[in-house]
């Protein structure tokens, strides 16, 4: 079998066992879990087989025109190099863990079947965006992976919150699709097609004629779906869905797509040294902005998912100095301890077995109920801390060595301005992390919480999945000196200097942290418990999915004094801990003035628009009642009134007759 024909089927598996998931959840729901995982599994399969044959060689291009359009033809192609071959694998296998994953973690749901064919949609949809060749092919995977976050996000539909959260990434990534499209027309004018391969060809020979404009225009599409700022706000809320939903969303797919998208086509944005300065400042705001709203965060999840837009900034800084191997590296390894972090985060919520499930302040005694969890979980943490040698430390290292060489001119594909502001974001941002990270593993696993009862044995299906994805996390970065090939070449090792700064401020921040927390709890021994409610505990036999739903609609807990959050914020934690009040701008910026608009418009319809309406209506009744009630009936009436008619007829075209005669 070609390799072009492996390729074809990879997106192709998952997307079959979605239609057939779909037609067949309710006739022969024992087919169900199967045709989630093995489709999946496949692909993935395939993925590796692809990734072994173009073995970050020459680029595998194949294409066959979709249908002749007249001017721009739309091509089914496929654009295989060493990054897609790679990201293809991870979202392959990703995919995999988290379909089995479900297999326990919603295992009583109802709507499993929908979930878990939504997921292999989703996954086919990403699969496409990574190996299409043509940007219009392209955009149909980007925009599937839209409905699909809706429909997932909003799983739980029964409540507010996950309705609102899925209304809110579906709008908010919509806003900065708009530009998107423009952007890719744009970009296919001045290119004269929609092939990568000829976008990037009208690249090298200077064929773009407006650059900056069509770069910035496909920024706004990029912070839309990877969560930059300030299109950042709706993947927090996104928590409301199924943590393993949070996984796939934060580690393979949506998010990723936007970053992929970017260095795939980094040429066009090299371009346009504004454009790169402009990521360049959104990645910074972004890296720096979310850690520090991270470290304010109750909720495990939202901590998480702050920490996700942080890391996706510092891949999106790695783009705007030039150097998409870095990028693409922290990618990969940041999806390997991301989805351990959230499918970890599951396995706490589903052994905590309490309505309140994802309030840190709310937990006690997990080391030892949850220890699959709280060995991997510690695991994905120091790899998102980037301690040596966990994954993390190699690709933010990746990260911080490109920055550096563009900040002192050893590379010019991007201002030296740009590098400077990425550099001192990304090492600033290092500090916040291993803060962050560190104050969710000793609230998680070393709280004062209330603590509840054990909700029984955590599935195989779940806990053997952590251990998979913990693998990656801590030795992907050992590959760094074997992957140059994958990545155009460039070197990906760390340097002395990036190194000791980066680490050894990593190190500062967790010993702060640390210091803080044991000097708070040393002062509150017992407060911190005293001041958390006794959680309700749920039915032994409960779905995790189903008692996480219930969580959302609780209150926030009370205020824990043993936070070191709070402490180490001062005045800035309650702005952060609301996301810097960005969601209270939009409103007054944008929905207060749509809805007054919209009232405005209501009042014009109503008061003018129906007001003529009405009044041509009532002018035609009262017309017809004058005819009507000049109908008697009576024939002599009829023929008095013909007959005065016909004198006043008559004497008016003698007068006009005069009248003519006289001039």
């Amino acid at each position: 079998m070609t390799t072009t024909t492996l390729a074809v089927l990879v997106p192709l598996l998952p997307f079959l066992g979605a239609v057939a998931g779909l037609l067949l959840g309710r006739t022969a729901p024992g087919f169900v879990r199967p045709l989630a995982v093995l489709p999946v599994l496949a692909a993935t399969a395939l993925a590796v087989a692809v990734a072994v044959r173009q073995g970050g060689g020459k680029t595998i291009d194949a294409a066959t025109q979709l249908t002749p359009t007249g001017s721009v033809p739309i091509d089914l192609a496929l654009y295989i190099d060493g990054f897609a071959a790679l990201v293809a694998v991870l979202v392959g296998v990703v995919a995999t863990c988290v379909q089995v994953y479900s297999t326990g973690y919603l295992r009583e749901d109802p709507r499993y079947p929908s979930y878990a064919a939504l997921v292999s949609l989703f996954t086919s949809a990403m699969l496409l965006v990574v190996y299409s060749g043509d940007l219009m092919v392209l955009l149909v995977g980007w925009e599937i992976m839209g409905i699909c976050s809706y429909f997932l996000v909003g799983h739980y539909w029964e409540t507010p919150e996950a309705r609102a959260a899925s209304l809110k990434a579906f709008l908010v990534t919509k806003l900065g699709d708009v530009p998107f499209l423009i952007g890719l027309f744009a970009l296919a004018a001045d290119a004269g097609t929609f092939r990568i391969t000829g976008v990037l060809g009208a690249v090298a020979s200077g064929g773009l004629d407006h650059p900056t404009l069509i770069a910035l225009l496909l920024l706004a599409g990029v912070a839309g779906k990877s969560a930059q700022f300030p299109l950042h706000t709706w993947l927090p809320d996104a928590m409301a869905g199924p943590t393993p939903v949070s996984a796939l969303i934060h580690a393979a797919t949506m998010v990723a797509a936007g970053i992929y998208f970017t260095a795939r086509l980094l040429p066009v944005f090299a371009e346009s040294a504004a454009a790169m300065t402009v990521l360049a400042v959104m990645a910074a705001i972004t890296m720096v902005g979310s850690a520090l709203a991270a470290l304010a965060q109750d909720d495990i999840k939202r901590v998480l998912a702050y920490s996700t837009i942080g890391q996706l900034g510092y891949m999106a800084g790695a783009l705007a100095v030039g150097d998409r191997g870095a990028a693409v590296f922290h990618l990969l390894s940041h999806a390997a301890f991301k989805a351990l972090l959230f499918l970890a985060a599951g396995t706490v919520i589903h052994a905590a077995g309490t309505n309140s499930l994802t309030a840190m302040s709310r937990m006690s005694g997990l080391a030892k109920r949850v220890p699959d969890a709280y060995w991997t979980m510690t695991v994905a943490l120091l790899a998102l801390a980037a301690i040596p040698p966990f994954a993390g430390f190699f690709s933010k290292e990746a990260v911080l060595v490109a920055a550096e060489h563009t900040a002192l001119g050893d590379r010019t594909v991007a201002p030296a301005g740009a590098g400077w502001t990425v550099l001192v974001a990304g090492l600033l941002t290092a500090l916040l992390t291993a803060a962050y990270a560190l104050r969710l593993w000793l609230r998680t696993f070393r709280g004062r919480g209330a603590e509840a009862p054990a909700h029984g044995r955590q599935p195989l299906a779940m806990t053997s999945v952590l251990w998979v994805l913990a693998i990656p996390s801590l030795g992907f970065g050992l590959t760094v000196t074997y992957l140059d090939d994958w990545f155009d070449g460039n070197a990906l090792t760390p340097t002395l200097t990036t190194a000791v700064l980066g680490t050894g401020l990593a190190a500062a921040g967790a010993a702060v942290t640390y210091a803080v927390w044991r000097t708070l709890a040393a002062r509150t021994p017992a407060a911190a418990a005293a001041r958390v409610p006794a959680p309700h505990v749920a039915h032994p036999d409960a779905d995790a999915g189903l008692v996480e739903a219930e969580a959302l609609t609780l209150p926030q807990p009370a205020e824990d004094p043993a936070d070191p959050g709070r402490a180490l914020l001062g005045p800035l934690h309650g702005p952060a801990a609301d996301g810097f009040h960005l969601d209270a701008v939009y409103r007054t910026a944008f929905v207060r003035p749509v809805l007054a608009a919209a009232s405005l418009v209501r009042f014009l319809d109503r008061e003018v628009v129906d007001t003529y309406v009405r009044g041509a209506g009532a002018s035609a009744k009262g017309l017809g009642w004058l005819v009507r009630r000049a109908q008697t009936g009576n024939v002599q009436t009829y023929l008095s009134a013909l007959l005065a008619g016909s004198v006043v007829l008559a004497i008016a075209a003698v007068a006009l007759a005069n009248a003519v005669a006289g001039a």
